[in-house]
């Protein structure tokens, strides 16, 4: 079993980085394969509705100039999906959002009933519109969208930063423990031994 991790920031060790590396860790630690590639800095073009993607029946985006037809190719390959964005006014980064759609619109049965979860970044507000905006495109995609204790928000600035949020970071574990967890069930039936839960680490806004 397989999760891509998509890395929606153009910072490539930065706080979003960091957020999926704490899912992804966990994830390992349950025998889960994780890979996390990076949007990164070059151009993503938006969808331009040619329809080329389906009335050729490509299975991937008629433009190959980006990183959305690599994604596409790695996404055939996973059993799971995770999306991380950095919040740009309230919304997640154009480019990652533009990924997105061009791949589900293009290349949908390889996603399709596949699991998936988003995970948003904020220096303070915006996060829970953002996350609610890639959420939308897993359930018109019939994708299981995975739960954690909170929703998948980590808070952090500057480079680094999020990893001194403690309760972001545990939503993080949590996310992958139960990512790990449908995975199995999915993969394997069996009885619902929920993941054992780590006691809870609230941690306020104001410090």
């Amino acid at each position: 079993m397989k999760v891509l991790l998509i890395n929606g920031s153009p910072r490539k060790g930065g706080n979003t980085f960091l957020a999926l590396g704490e899912v992804a860790k966990t994830l390992m630690k349950n025998g889960i394969e994780t890979e996390i590639v990076q949007i990164g800095t070059k151009p993503v073009r938006g969808c331009i509705a040619c329809g080329q993607c389906g009335e050729r029946q490509l299975g991937c985006c008629v433009f190959d100039d980006d990183v959305c037809n690599r994604i596409i190719e790695k996404m055939v390959q996973a059993d799971a999906l995770v999306v991380g964005s950095p919040v740009y006014y309230g919304q997640p980064n154009g480019a990652v959002l533009s990924v997105v759609q061009r791949m589900f619109y293009a290349a949908g049965s390889k996603v399709k009933n596949k699991p998936a979860a988003a995970v948003c970044v904020c220096r303070r507000g915006g996060a829970t519109a953002a996350f609610q905006t890639l959420n939308m495109a897993f359930e018109m995609m019939n994708m299981p969208v995975v739960t954690s204790q909170y929703w998948n928000i980590v808070y952090g600035r500057a480079e680094g930063e999020a990893a001194l949020d403690s309760e972001g970071m545990q939503t993080m574990r949590t996310l992958g423990a139960n990512m790990a967890w449908l995975l199995k069930k999915i993969h394997t039936g069996g009885n619902p031994d929920y993941p054992e839960r780590e006691p809870w680490q609230p941690m306020h806004f104001i410090r």
